[in-house]
């Protein structure tokens, strides 16, 4: 039993030392910004990521389309997960193309990505994002350990430094969670009165 006790120490003294760093605060503020300008600007927030961060791309985008806490209009955004397009692009031109194709295909320079890699270092995810400024899109990433080659590509790198992938992922959930009520405390301001 006293790992499932452990468990949650070590969760908590990540999620503290990430929120207790004022610069990562800030960050994630600056993050918050990005998505909104883009909503403002008539963009679209694109995400993506492989295995659970994939899983967290969708998430982050499933809570916009859909809602949060309370009813309000849906916004543009997509987790790049479409089997048939991965299937085809990773049999076509090889695994690490799946989501820059896409990028490619729709995004635009109004579009932010949300660019999510525990090592930083995802071959897919550094073509996406490559992809992205390429286009003129803003690139917010959640990344771990010391951010990996993604850190210096991007223009808002969220970097949980631990070597454990599952923290990291745990305190992915907690930013993605804030960047959605961020947004919609701004773009939804009557949600929160």
């Amino acid at each position: 039993m006293d790992f499932i006790k452990e468990a949650h120490q070590e969760a908590r003294r990540t999620l503290d030392a990430f929120f207790g760093d004022e610069a990562q605060v800030a960050l994630v503020k600056q993050g918050i910004d990005t998505f909104v300008k883009s909503f403002q600007n008539g963009g679209h927030v694109f995400s993506c990521g492989n295995g659970g961060s994939m899983c967290d791309s969708l998430h982050f985008a499933e809570e916009l389309t859909g809602r949060y806490r309370k009813n309000r209009r849906p916004l543009p955004a997509t987790g790049i997960s479409e089997a048939g397009h991965i299937t085809c692009i990773a049999n076509d031109f090889g695994f690490e193309h799946i989501f820059s194709r896409y990028i490619e295909a729709w995004g635009g320079k109004n579009d932010t990505l949300l660019a999510i890699s525990t090592s930083g270092n995802s071959p897919n995810v550094l073509m996406a994002v490559e992809t992205a400024k390429a286009k003129g899109m803003k690139v917010v990433a959640l990344l771990g350990k010391d951010g990996g080659k993604l850190k210096g590509m991007v223009d808002v790198p969220l970097i949980i430094p631990c070597a454990i992938t599952d923290r990291i992922q745990e305190v992915h959930i907690k930013i993605i969670h804030i960047f959605i009520e961020g947004i919609e405390r701004q773009l939804f301001p009557e949600n929160y009165a």
